[in-house]
């Protein structure tokens, strides 16, 4: 039974196989985003809104209160993210259908494996044995291999 085991974060993903599960594990590709890496401001040309507090308390100055800005959900580091999420699904989904794998281990830290879960095909979803909550894509191969659970392996 061939696994794929898939270690990512928001800017690099690497593939493994383990085949046979004894052997240990082989390096079959590796994705990189660059985009991930760069401030908010270089991804888009435009600064967040700004806020205030709140209103200003009678006989206070109209200035000394705070503002800030806003962004939140919907800011262009996470739809980057979402994107390189989807091309991580994509190149497994195109993996899968030609044959090499049949078992799929997922490990990312827990943000972004919602995020990579959520862009799952329901074909893979079916493929997935196992999920490590770590962000392990800066770890050696050993260090990953003894993270990977037991029961997806045999």
């Amino acid at each position: 039974m061939r696994v794929r085991i898939v270690v990512a974060d928001q800017a690099e993903a690497r593939f493994y196989d383990a085949v046979p599960p004894e052997a240990g594990l082989h390096v079959s590709g590796r994705l990189l985003d660059p985009s991930a890496r760069m401030h908010e401001r270089d991804l888009v040309s435009d600064r967040p809104g700004r806020v205030f507090d709140h209103a200003p308390a009678v006989g206070t100055r109209r200035g000394a209160m705070a503002h800030h800005g806003t962004g939140g959900e919907r800011s262009a580091r996470r739809y980057a993210a979402v994107v390189f999420a989807r091309r991580i699904a994509e190149q497994l989904e195109q993996a899968h259908q030609h044959g090499q794998f049949e078992r799929l281990v997922l490990m990312a830290n827990p943000r972004f494996l919602g995020m990579l879960r959520r862009t799952l095909p329901t074909e893979l979803e079916r493929c997935v044995v196992a999920e490590v909550h770590k962000d392990l894509v800066h770890q050696s191969d050993q260090v990953v291999s003894a993270h990977i659970p037991p029961q997806a392996l045999r």
